[in-house]
């Protein structure tokens, strides 16, 4: 079994260089996960690779079951996860194109189920959730992306939206004055399940658009489309660098 995962968000929902050794559907406690768990090796190293949003990228933010998910890669005794994610970009320096691996998140969502910790406990259970991403995991994407020579932003605060609509300009004004740097949409419960498993996770974002009233002009879907397509494509050649190094 391989102690490393990689869970592909939009434009990631299959990994053409790996090699497939097989296929496996893992029923959970928290019903089915997203999609069947793909192991194989990627540049030589064993990983367990899972595609958040569906094979065929069906699945929306707010109806991803992030708990059988998280419960599926503990089962396959994963360690590591690295959540690939495509965002909007708020800082300034967050352009599309351009790779982040951040350091803080703060939860916006609702109506998700959260945690593991709620039914038929002994003692109510609480984490230390006060960095929601593994500091050795991060400088290990960080030091990856740099032996590749690709610019990558060290740090900056994720704020994850419901979905599956974007933003309004006026809530990314407001969680611009929270702090957030970026926004995404699936970043919570997926960074507080695999605490609360015990799993180190780190998340190395893909700016695919800059967030709502950033700029004077429309998202529009075809741009955001070729941005993801070409930060992917930067995407793998840090993940070649960061399996290189194990």
């Amino acid at each position: 079994m391989s102690g490393l995962a990689l869970v592909g968000g939009s434009g990631l929902s299959r990994l053409q260089e790996m090699e497939i050794d097989r296929r496996e559907f893992v029923q959970t406690p928290y019903g089915a996960p997203s999609a069947e768990l793909t192991f194989g090796r990627l540049f030589g190293r064993e990983i367990v690779f899972l595609a958040r949003h569906g094979d065929r990228h069906t699945i929306p933010p707010h109806k991803i079951n992030y708990r059988a998910n998280i419960w599926a890669l503990k089962q396959a005794s994963v360690a590591e996860v690295i959540a690939i994610a495509a965002v909007g970009g708020i800082r300034r320096d967050m352009e599309p194109g351009r790779l982040i691996v951040p350091d803080h998140i703060i939860d916006y969502t609702h109506g998700r189920p959260h945690t593991f910790f709620e039914e038929a406990l002994d003692a109510v259970t609480h984490i230390d959730f006060t960095h929601p991403y593994s500091a050795h995991l991060r400088v290990r994407l960080i030091e990856a992306a740099e032996r590749a020579g690709l610019f990558v932003c060290r740090s900056g605060t994720y704020g994850c939206t419901q979905g599956p609509r974007l933003e309004t300009a006026a809530e990314v004004c407001r969680m611009e004055r929270d702090g957030c740097d970026l926004v995404g949409m699936t970043g919570m419960p997926e960074a507080a399940l695999a605490r609360e498993l015990g799993m180190d996770y780190a998340c190395c974002a893909v700016v695919v658009n800059w967030a709502a009233g950033k700029t004077e002009t429309e998202i529009r879907m075809d741009e955001i489309r070729a941005n993801m397509d070409k930060g992917m494509q930067d995407v793998i050649r840090l993940l070649r660098c960061f399996v290189s190094a194990e």
